[in-house]
């Protein structure tokens, strides 16, 4: 017979209720305790009965995880912990691709008002568009990324620190010509307005000028998007010393081109991304990144959804997650000299 929580509670010594709260995060458990739960289900071959569950609390069971783009890695490796994550916590995990479209926001959050989904991950792009606004009725959501609003709860990385960082990292390489490829635009996307802030904050700091040439847009955050885009600018524009690209993928497609173009790197040019993509470590040379847990970050995420889904007339908070730069040998090279003035 298909073994059931009290048979997972007498396996570990604990009460039905402490398996039900491991299951579901609703109460605080200790490690020690958590484990050897989980152990007990593991030994036991334990599957949560999502619709027995549902009938009983009038939940589904599901939850939306909804990002912009899921054909990058970044999206593939996030979405992974989180539906790891989800499932040790007793959710399945819908997943779906808003495309960087508002309205597929808000129809996600409809589902999430009429309990097709418990709850809902959203990675928002534009602040101004986003489902998330004054006079919205929120079902429980926790927002991804760098759109900062006060309606609801929130996981992020400081996309200001870690920009302003790297471009600190490039500069003590004796860079000074400093490029950023993603650069904030004609339209407000979040991640490229931070990243580019903390970027201008870094010159500031170390009293490079501002140049606007050096603030590459590029729409399409991708190999293919950044490599046209890095090709072309190519065309008309010096190379510069560094390239903080703000993403690995955008970064990947500057390395191919650079490569195509006869530049060496980091010798000729050094190139930086921002996320720590396996694909970046393996690259070719290995890319210096910011780095972050995104593990962490998925329990975070589950973490705070459990509880907003417990009581929805919490007030909402932010949680950050920490972050490192890993230098690799895209920016390893042999530090530059200064040029005469400088």
């Amino acid at each position: 017979m298909r073994p059931t929580g009290k048979d997972v509670a007498r396996r570990a010594g604990v009460s039905p209720k402490t398996v039900s709260n491991v299951l579901t995060g609703t109460a605080g458990v200790s490690a020690r305790t958590r484990t050897k739960v989980e152990q007990a289900m593991k030994e036991l071959s334990y599957v949560p009965n999502h619709s027995a569950r549902s009938l009983r609390n009038g939940r589904s069971g599901l939850i939306g995880l909804a990002l912009p783009d899921l054909s990058t890695p970044y999206s593939a490796e996030l979405a992974h912990h989180i539906v790891d994550v989800a499932h040790e916590r007793g959710y399945g995990v819908q997943i779906e691709e808003t495309g960087q479209d508002p309205l597929r926001e808000f129809e996600l959050m409809s589902q999430a008002r009429t309990n097709i989904i418990d709850g809902l991950i959203l990675n928002p792009i534009f602040l101004e568009k986003s489902a998330v606004q004054v006079g919205v009725a929120l079902p429980p959501v926790v927002l991804l990324g760098e759109v900062s609003q006060q309606l609801a709860d929130r996981v992020w990385v400081d996309g200001v620190s870690a920009a302003r960082d790297m471009t600190l990292l490039l500069a003590a390489r004796g860079h000074r010509r400093i490029a950023v490829l993603g650069a904030e635009h004609q339209r407000y996307v979040a991640t490229a307005h931070t990243r580019t802030e903390g970027y201008r904050l870094a010159l500031g700091e170390l009293n490079i000028p501002h140049d606007p040439s050096l603030e590459i847009p590029c729409d399409v955050w991708s190999p293919r998007g950044s490599a046209e885009v890095m090709r072309s600018y190519l065309e008309t524009h010096e190379l510069p010393d560094a390239i903080f690209c703000f993403t690995d993928s955008m970064a990947i497609g500057a390395l191919s081109v650079l490569s195509a173009l006869g530049y060496r790197v980091p010798d000729d040019v050094a190139v930086a991304g921002f996320d720590d993509i396996a694909d970046g470590e393996f690259a070719n040379p290995p890319l210096t990144t910011v780095s972050f847990n995104r593990r962490e970050m998925a329990e975070r995420t589950i973490e705070m959804l459990i509880r907003r889904m417990a009581d929805r007339h919490r007030e909402p908070e932010t949680t950050t997650v920490g972050y490192r730069i890993i230098e690799r040998a895209s920016t390893l090279g042999a530090q530059r000299p200064a040029r005469p003035g400088q």
